[in-house]
């Protein structure tokens, strides 16, 4: 799945040179920098930051639509001897319910493997699975699995483009939007497996599914 509003930094700093939208604050989520990891022993001094990022997405598969409901993301960048560097910090989603699987929920879990450096061709790459719980499913039930997940890549939402909330502190929203996402069959589900392939159209492949975001994010210097 590709996913995620991520790897602001190169876009933010461009952007962050526009005039500030006159967004009240009532209208933003309460970011939370708790998962920040610390800049690594060999940091420069003064380049790292983290950022927090607050979205709302939906997925689509094969024309059925999955509301994923906010997720949270943060990670940390900065400068190791000159040269860019990131660590990872969480990915926080709570399970949402599945349309069309009664008393089924999906949730979206790291897959182990981010860049979050942005450029021309992708905005970030994050590797998640999506785990499926309902009380006729094996508990290993996903699609993708943390030693086989599903690798990510966004790409700017020409829909949402990124526009400047406040300079003090740095925030932003911003939408990413995939249209080339690929998903296999569930994994782990045991006997209605099949089922549930049959009813979310799985194995889906690459052309027939959709992933959207819309994101606040907000950056802290550490």
């Amino acid at each position: 799945m590709k996913l995620l509003a991520l790897g602001a930094a190169a876009a933010a700093v461009a952007a962050l040179a526009l005039t500030p939208s006159p967004a009240s604050a009532d209208e933003l989520p309460a970011f939370d920098f708790a998962d920040c990891p610390a800049p690594p022993p060999n940091a420069d001094p003064g380049t790292w930051r983290c950022e927090a990022f607050v979205s709302q997405g939906k997925l689509t598969i094969d024309g059925r639509e999955i509301p994923l409901g906010e997720l949270r993301l943060t990670f940390s960048e900065g400068r190791v001897n000159g040269q860019y560097a990131q660590a990872f910090g969480s990915l926080r989603h709570e399970p949402v319910r599945v349309p069309g699987l009664a008393g089924t929920t999906l949730q979206l879990r790291y897959g182990g493997y981010s860049d979050f450096q942005g450029n021309d061709s992708r905005r970030g790459e994050l590797d998640v699975y999506a785990v499926l719980q309902h009380p006729l499913l094996r508990q290993e039930c996903s699609i993708g699995t943390a030693s086989a997940p599903l690798h990510t890549v966004v790409h700017d939402d020409p829909a949402v483009p990124p526009t400047v909330i406040s300079k003090n502190p740095p925030t932003m929203h911003f939408g990413v939007v995939d249209p080339d996402l690929a998903l296999p069959a569930t994994q782990g589900c045991g006997p209605l497996g099949e089922l549930v392939d049959r009813r979310l159209g799985l194995p889906s492949p690459s052309g027939e599914n959709a992933f959207s975001q819309t994101t606040y994010v907000q950056y802290k210097p550490l």
